[in-house]
């Protein structure tokens, strides 16, 4: 089958919908089809052999974040051609809801159509305006995919039409080995207990995202940190490095490692070097690809309440919770589990297991059926029913 995907955002600056779309990608082509993904990209030497750009992005406030989308003439142009030149049995475009390249894409094809919302987002004025100039475009997509319960609920309430559910995939096999980055013990059995007062907690996100929730975990880290001298904190993610900084108390602030935007192997391999990952964000989430990846890395999670993340994390089982926004109460779970060697290694086992119902090798079947539902001239993505978790 030939494949056309649009990604909305650029592909320089590394989010959750990006690096779904790219593992999507690669799962379809290992499974012996065409694909093309088209995007926004400020550097077109980065793009994977699979990629193309739209243009240069520019940042616009979305969904409660800036994300650099691509919207305008040259960029219209750009998706007209690929969609014509291409000759895809199936266009699948990510959040078609967003200004940018989905909309354009929605109004230039005349084939199937299948799109993905992957945001939860609240009733809004300017969606409000912008609603009748969506449905034109919405209402030639002809099979509807949300990656979550939340998504889903966001488009039925504030775009109408219904969609299937197939969760973000995730693929499990690259992040569950890996060396601890360069001073850093890992979760190392012969490493000091974590108990004697020590121990490393980990974030990995946007640092410059206030939903993401970085002023929660620097102010839980400041009671904890004064009360465990061992206990160190390690960032990683696109944002601006002093600044993160300068939000830790001076007296702390050696104790705090702030990488910045790490490769894709640092990534991984930051999973591997803390004994809790904290995950605090406030809201606007309708996954958790971060929670997927540190499930896959077995490491033990820290995460906020947030619907989201109750439900990848089944209810606690698969990872702790703490009241969202609430600093106290994360200093408090994560002293807990920093003392409890053996409800770590029990949520540990736990998240590995569950994740293996995000693995791309269900869930990259799960969107082919959609394809073929479309393609055969069926009613919708509503019809197939997904292996997937619900």
């Amino acid at each position: 089958m030939r494949v056309g995907i649009v990604c909305p955002y650029t592909w320089n600056v590394p989010g959750g919908v990006q690096q779904h779309i790219g593992d999507l990608a690669e799962a379809l082509i290992s499974l012996g089809h065409d694909v093309s993904v088209i995007t926004p990209a400020d550097d077109d030497a980065a793009l994977p052999p699979y990629a193309v750009s739209a243009g240069r992005a520019v940042p616009v406030p979305y969904n409660g974040s800036v994300a650099r989308l691509a919207f305008g003439f040259l960029s219209a142009g750009r998706v007209r051609r690929w969609i014509h030149e291409g000759g895809f049995d199936v266009l699948h475009v990510h959040e078609p809801a967003a200004p940018s390249l989905g909309l354009l894409a929605c109004w230039a094809a005349d084939g199937p159509i299948v799109g993905t919302f992957h945001a939860s987002f609240g009733k809004s004025r300017a969606l409000s305006v912008a609603a009748p100039i969506l449905r034109s475009a919405l209402e030639k997509i002809t099979g509807r995919i949300a990656v979550s319960e939340a998504a889903r609920t966001s488009l039925v309430d504030h775009l109408g039409g219904d969609a299937l559910l197939i969760p973000n995939g995730v693929a499990t096999d690259r992040y569950t080995m890996a060396e601890p980055l360069p001073g850093w013990p890992g979760r190392d059995p012969a490493a000091p207990p974590a108990s004697l007062g020590g121990g490393a907690l980990g974030f990995l996100g946007r640092m410059d995202e206030p939903r993401k929730g970085m002023d929660v975990l620097v102010r839980a880290f400041e009671i904890l940190g004064r009360r465990r001298p061992g206990l160190r904190l390690l960032i990683a993610g696109p944002g601006d490095v002093e600044d993160v900084r300068d939000r830790v108390p001076a007296d702390l602030r050696d104790r705090v490692a702030v990488l910045g935007q790490v490769s894709e192997r640092d990534k991984v391999r930051a999973y591997h070097s803390v004994d809790v990952f904290v995950a605090p964000n406030l809201g606007g989430e309708s996954f958790g690809i971060v929670l997927a990846e540190a499930m896959s890395a077995g490491a033990p999670i820290l995460a906020s309440d947030i619907e989201a993340f109750d439900r990848v994390l089944r209810g606690g089982r698969a990872g702790a919770l703490f009241p969202v926004g609430d600093h106290e109460a994360l200093a408090a779970a994560a002293g807990d589990l920093l003392d409890d060697p053996a409800r770590r290694k029990q949520l540990s086992a736990e998240a590995r297991a569950a994740v293996r119902a995000y693995d791309w090798s269900a869930v990259a079947r799960d969107v082919l059926r959609v394809y073929e539902t479309v393609t055969l001239g069926g009613a919708g993505a509503g019809v197939v029913e997904s292996e997937g978790p619900r």
